[in-house]
């Protein structure tokens, strides 16, 4: 019996550590799309365009 809880406790751990980092992967995917999308909308682009 006690076996079988290791193992359920080390499944868990395992579950809980991949949850976090499929977290993290989102939250730096989300953020990196965010800053992406306003790379063209900064005040700086508009004079640096004009000077071609």
């Amino acid at each position: 019996m006690s076996a079988s809880w290791i193992g359920i406790m080390v499944g868990a751990f395992v579950l809980v550590i991949a949850a976090i980092g499929v977290a993290g992967h989102y939250r730096r995917e989300y953020r990196r799309e965010q800053l992406l999308k306003n790379l063209d909308h900064h005040d700086w682009c508009h004079w640096v365009r004009t000077r071609r």
